[in-house]
């Protein structure tokens, strides 16, 4: 299991933890930009999304569940799942 410490999660870049409001999400951190989105998953693995590979009203509406800390992982699985630029981690 992460560990979360002052907000981030231990180990990894400084990521925002993602809030996890419904307390069954497979999102661990995110970390966001102008048209992308990192996620990282529990299991360690980081994905990129951007404008390209899952559209820009995706990765806007992303963002904003990532900062709201509920909904993302089911938007994810929904929406973008295989949509991602690249693996990062």
């Amino acid at each position: 299991m992460l560990r979360v410490v002052h907000g981030h999660l231990e180990g990894k870049d400084k990521m925002p933890a993602y809030a996890n409001r419904g307390g069954d999400s497979n999102v661990a951190s995110y970390e966001h930009g102008p048209g992308w989105i990192d996620v990282t998953f529990r299991d360690f693995s980081t994905n990129r999304y951007d404008d390209r590979s899952a559209g820009a009203a995706s990765i806007l509406t992303m963002q904003q569940l990532a900062q709201d800390g509920h909904g993302l992982n089911a938007y994810i699985n929904t929406h973008v799942k295989k949509k991602y630029a690249a693996k990062v981690r």
